[in-house]
């Protein structure tokens, strides 16, 4: 009995380690990627709707295509909900998903391509839009104090309201976003990350509500380093396709811009 108590305590001691050592990864920043500026960035403002790119060609793009239809009602309602384009969120989706396809190709063939379905994150950001703890407390705090910049309005405020009832609400944003049969607040988290970036910058008479790249960009680099400016350049974290690399806000305008889905989510 000895023996299997210390064990027991080791294996909590363990477990408790790997927490703050994840905690402690996403405090410090260890798990942010390399970013870019894209040098092409005038090309999403002349792009053609009949380009089709090269990552819609592949096995993780069939796979991809058929998931996100699947979730179309629950896309449109958490678009609906935000006052936002419902292709504005697919396209931040799709570059958190094509990064994950592509990352870990033995998921993707063993479970993804099989099923035909999204990949739900739950460790250092969380459900299908990636969006990490700190981001999802910020776009909750968004909605409610209306001397962010961030601010949309008090017809949005309550969307997130969490129920009367809860002691924990970081377990119950967990499961919010996590959820793997019901998606909507992980749609409606990203929806209003969005909704807040476009406010900060109508609010100074600079409009991105037309530049999904640069929507984008910042959905991807965060809040803090959304700076209105009259020349606002796409970029953010790489993300490898096979051979190819491309930022997020540049994958994200190429899926925008293209005929990829246009009957389920119009330009």
């Amino acid at each position: 009995m000895k023996k299997i108590f210390t064990i027991i305590i080791y294996i909590f001691a363990f477990i408790g380690f790997a927490l703050v050592a994840v905690y402690a990864a996403i405090q410090f920043g260890l798990t942010k990627t390399p970013g870019t500026i894209d040098l092409q960035h005038d090309y999403f403002k002349n792009a053609s709707a009949s380009n089709t790119p090269a990552w819609a060609t592949g096995d993780e793009w069939s796979v991809l295509k058929y998931a996100v239809t699947k979730d179309a009602p629950v896309i449109n309602k958490a678009a609906a909900d935000a006052g936002v384009s419902p292709r504005l969120i697919v396209s931040a989706l799709i570059v958190e998903q094509l990064r994950l396809f592509f990352s870990d190709r033995e998921v993707f063939k063993s479970i993804f391509a099989p099923l035909k379905i999204l990949g739900n994150q739950s460790q250092f950001s969380w459900g299908v839009m990636g969006i990490k703890q700190n981001t999802a407390i910020q776009i909750e705090n968004n909605l409610t104090n209306t001397n962010s910049p961030w601010f949309i309005d008090s017809v949005h405020a309550h969307l997130l309201d969490y129920s009367t009832t809860t002691t924990d609400k970081d377990t119950e944003r967990f499961t919010r976003l996590t959820d793997e049969h019901d998606r909507y607040y992980s749609y409606l988290y990203g929806a209003l990350d969005l909704k807040e970036l476009m406010s900060q910058w109508q609010r100074v008479g600079m409009p991105i509500s037309n530049r999904p790249e640069i929507l984008a960009t910042l959905f991807n680099i965060g809040f803090q380093h959304s700076e209105p400016n009259s020349d606002p350049k796409s970029g953010g974290a790489e993300i490898t396709l096979d051979s190819t690399t491309l930022s997020f806000g540049e994958l994200a305008g190429q899926f925008y811009y293209s005929d990829e889905l246009t009957d389920v989510f119009p330009r």
